[in-house]
């Protein structure tokens, strides 16, 4: 069950953001999600990243982030009051376009076989954490 501190909400579910922000904020029958990633749970687990002693990317598997970073989009919304089916905009952060593009393509058709929100992916040097996807989400609510 999500927390509501006024308009912000906390998904009790998905990982802790990793600044001073809420995973979400309701305006009117909008939900504001903040930059979601892959990372599990109460850990600073990464799918399908491989990191050397100084926390940088010796190898990734951008399937197993995508299949991350989408549940926990989903677990973000359905813990804040919108679902999945109520996505109506999307932005897509890649760190490495030519190379994870048509995988991670792939991948959302599935996710979103039942219901196409507008998406923009755009690429990025890096993100805050070694990461190689972030979403960026509008739903109803």
């Amino acid at each position: 069950m999500a927390k509501e501190k006024s308009s912000y909400r906390n998904s009790q579910s998905a990982p802790l953001p990793v600044g001073a922000y809420p995973h979400a904020k309701k305006a009117g029958n909008l939900l504001f999600l903040s930059g979601v990633g892959p990372r599990k749970r109460n850990t600073n687990e990464i799918p399908g990243v491989q990191l050397d002693h100084e926390n940088n990317i010796v190898n990734y598997n951008i399937e197993d982030q995508c299949h991350s970073v989408f549940e926990n989009v989903r677990t973000i919304l359905t813990d804040c009051g919108s679902s999945w089916h109520q996505l109506v905009d999307v932005t897509v952060f890649l760190t490495n376009m030519k190379d994870d593009f048509k995988a991670y393509n792939q991948l959302y058709s599935e996710y979103f076989a039942d219901n196409q929100p507008c998406r923009t992916t755009v690429e990025v040097n890096c993100l805050p954490t070694p990461i190689a996807i972030e979403l960026k989400c509008i739903a109803l609510i």
